[in-house]
């Protein structure tokens, strides 16, 4: 096989698409002029370092559920506004460096929601976390244990989107409260945090033992924050189940 050294110089500039595109042309790219035919592999090499910053920053992220705002469900028995939801698509909120209360009861979609505004950020190529709140809390009693916590601490600062699941599952201890505050603090006015919880926002107080500390927290939290109430007459996890069922069912009588 013939070696071409424009192909190998691509290669050696790790552009790896517009090498295969140049050695492979499209049928017709002949009759292109020279800068139509290189702005198709530039434009080729660019899109495929995108989809796979988008699948790098898809996969880092940890999304609980393979959620898209476009599959969000709006049935009349679901409290979920369209506005809302194309609000948050925007991302905007990210850039103003606000956050994202989502409340209500289990089963409402809360989880679902927060995923989709995730994965929209990172097809944005805005670098995202999610994270249940007691596995993040056993993350950083595990940090403190190997004296790693204050790195460790860095890096959730620095993410652009971090999204808290599950807050409220109980009441906090005090080392738990002063790192819910502590996160609170090295974030605010600096990025932003999707906070997703069954219970109230209001009544998060009673969640944490010491009133300073829960008063500090709700003060870099809730005041530059969108409340986004949900709320569904069934859980979205059973009717996710049934629509499963009803597919394996026509799929079996299909054969």
């Amino acid at each position: 096989m013939l070696k071409n050294p424009t192909a190998d110089h691509l290669l050696d500039l790790h552009l790896v698409t517009m090498a295969d595109a140049y050695l492979h042309p499209e049928p017709g790219s002949e009759a292109l002029s020279f800068d139509d035919r290189f702005a198709l592999l530039v434009e080729q090499e660019w899109y495929a370092k995108k989809n796979a910053r988008i699948h790098r920053l898809v996969t880092r992220a940890a999304f609980s559920v393979n959620a898209t705002i476009e599959d969000i469900d709006y049935r009349k028995d679901r409290n979920i506004s369209r506005k809302d939801v194309s609000l948050l698509a925007t991302c905007d909120f990210i850039g103003q460096h606000l956050n994202v209360i989502l409340s209500g009861k289990t089963g409402s979609g809360k989880s679902y929601l927060a995923c989709a505004v995730g994965a929209t950020a990172c097809r944005k190529g805005i670098v995202t976390r999610y994270y249940r709140l007691p596995e993040l809390f056993a993350e950083l009693a595990l940090a403190r244990l190997e004296n790693r916590y204050v790195r460790f601490m860095q890096s959730l600062k620095k993410i652009q989107l971090l999204i808290l699941d599950d807050i409220g599952l109980k009441p906090y201890s005090h080392d738990e409260s002063r790192d819910l505050l502590e996160i609170a603090e090295l974030r605010y006015n600096r990025t932003s945090t999707i906070f997703s919880s069954q219970v109230p926002h209001d009544a998060w107080y009673n969640l944490i033992p010491d009133p300073t500390i829960a008063d500090a927290f709700m003060d870099r939290v809730v005041h530059n924050a969108y409340v986004v109430q949900l709320d569904s007459e069934k859980s979205m996890r059973e009717i996710a189940g049934q629509k499963l069922l009803r597919s394996i069912a026509n799929s079996v009588q299909n054969r």
